[in-house]
């Protein structure tokens, strides 16, 4: 295979190679050749299964996780008062939205799989491409889906351990097997994995409903006392509002999940801007009005206590009807986590089909029309660090990483304008936006620095040490590394009965 030209990240490069052709069996080349949605070159693709509002149902059901149910306090903790942290939570949705008009002409404009990676790569080339999803493949990815997982245990379990913590092994345990059982649907069925994220995501927005009907009954009942001084203690610092954003934006993160699955989306031009202008505000307005709800029954110091704020806020509020809430907060990260896998292994799908992973990563089954092997690779990773105890902590050290590789896609965006002037864009969004949306990332980045200087370093190293990688592994690949990867490539075809992509990569 050629190696890649400079700006031509998306075609496919050298390095693990391609998928070996499958040896089929006729009656399964013509059960494919059915399956192949009308294509008219005649290759196998992923099938475009999802309409509008399961597109709107993915990004709501990914950004609704445990965050809001679990962890509001990390915002109030950085803000210092409650009416900063209402006007961080505010901005915060609007920082998203605005970053979310950004990827949807980025996603218009290139519609393939794979998100940030897709976008960067076109921008930049394909090391800062590789970087991203080195960066995601190594900790981001898996540990976020590892720790979503955990949560979902820890709640489920909770009632069965009322004064205490579940038993580390149960939790890890049910971990798994949930894991492996979302994997499962999301292999077998797209249609599945739709149902099961439009069911959650009722329940989950119904669980927040639940909380602000709560909290508006008690202040028309004429507590407002804590909301009487809103801007006390406020902390002005640049450090801490920039701690107190990134704590913000990591509950609404997921919003640019649906650009992972481009490919999957019924008439992306219509239906990827409309899904973000539809979730996006909606999402907005249910976590502000929720997080008015925690502020009005809970004061301040007994949020910045509790594990669980959602359930601190049920024990005072719903009485009897208290245990509701561990189910709701479990039943939100059920449904988090498959939009999560399912969105995710996209992205390690289409980084295998452009030769920067393993390409058995990208070969899709020839019945189900799933990215199998991609599946598999990535609940094996989620699995793995399910294991190392201190899983959440992963997440400090690199959680400026995603907002840095959110800060080059947007700026990709720039450069593509000057690079592509004559590319079709569907959708083009005003200059003033992007550039609003860098001004603040960069101010984010740049002040996290300051105040952890040690999280930021070690993400930094994690970044470069993907450098190497990727001049061992693509730019000039140890030979035995390339024959190793085509015998994993012939044993996953037969295994999995699966065929390479031949989606055009153009």
């Amino acid at each position: 295979m050629a190696k890649i030209a400079a700006g031509d990240a998306l075609a496919p490069v050298e390095g693990f190679g391609e998928a070996p052709r499958s040896r089929l069996s006729s009656g399964a080349s013509s059960r494919l050749r059915a399956e192949q949605n009308d294509s008219d070159d005649g290759g196998i693709k992923l099938k475009k299964e999802l309409g509008l509002m399961d597109g709107v149902a993915i990004i709501v059901g990914v950004i609704v996780g445990a965050g809001i149910f679990v962890s509001p306090k990390g915002v109030l903790l950085y803000s210092g008062s409650i009416g900063q942290a209402i006007i961080v939570w505010i901005l915060s949705g609007v920082l998203s939205m605005v970053g979310a008009l950004c990827y949807a002409e980025l996603g218009t404009m290139i519609p393939k799989s794979g998100g940030d990676y897709a976008y960067i790569g076109e921008a930049f080339g394909p090391l800062p491409a590789f970087l991203y999803l080195w960066v995601a493949l190594l900790i981001l990815v898996p540990a976020g889906n590892a720790i979503t997982a955990i949560t979902f245990a820890q709640y489920l379990l909770q009632p069965l351990w009322p004064t205490c913590e579940p038993p580390y092994e149960s939790v890890r345990l049910l971990a798994a097997l949930i894991t492996c059982l979302l994997t499962a649907i999301n292999c077998y069925n797209v249609k599945w994995v739709t149902r099961v994220t439009e069911t959650f995501t009722g329940m989950k927005v119904g669980a927040l409903l639940v909380i602000v009907a709560a909290g508006a009954w008690y202040l028309f009942s004429g507590n407002t006392e804590l909301l009487e001084n809103p801007f006390e203690n406020s902390k002005i610092q640049p450090g801490f509002i920039a701690l107190a954003f990134y704590n913000g934006l990591f509950s609404y993160s997921g919003w640019n999940y649906l650009n992972f699955v481009t490919e999957e989306l019924k008439d992306p031009y219509r239906n990827l801007p409309r899904a973000i202008c539809i979730s996006m505000p909606a999402v907005t307005i249910i976590y502000v009005i929720t997080n008015v709800a925690y502020f009005a029954v809970l004061p301040p110091d007994e949020m910045l206590s509790s594990q669980a704020v959602a359930v601190t806020f049920a024990d005072k509020m719903l009485g009897f009807m208290a245990w509701v809430m561990p189910l709701f907060v479990a039943c939100s990260t059920f449904g988090s986590l498959n939009g999560a896998i399912f969105a995710s292994s996209r992205l390690f799908f289409v980084g295998a089909r452009n030769g920067h992973l393993p390409a058995a990563i990208s070969l899709i089954n020839v019945n189900c029309l799933t990215p199998i092997p991609s599946l598999i690779f990535l609940c094996l990773l989620t699995l793995l660090l399910l294991f190392i105890r201190d899983v959440f902590s992963i997440i400090n050290y690199v959680s400026y990483v995603e907002i840095l590789f959110i800060f080059i896609s947007v700026a990709g965006l720039l450069r593509l304008r000057k690079k592509l002037p004559e590319a079709k864009r569907p959708i083009k969004v005003s200059l003033i936006i992007p550039i609003i949306f860098l001004l603040t990332a960069g101010f984010l980045v740049i002040f996290s620095v300051f105040e952890s200087p040690t999280e930021v370093a070690i993400g930094s190293v994690i970044i470069v040490l993907g450098i190497p990688v990727y001049y061992i592994t693509i730019h000039k690949p140890l030979e035995w590394l390339a024959q190793t990867s085509q015998r994993i490539n012939t044993v996953c075809a037969k295994l999995f009965l699966c065929m390479p992509n031949t989606e055009k990569n153009d």
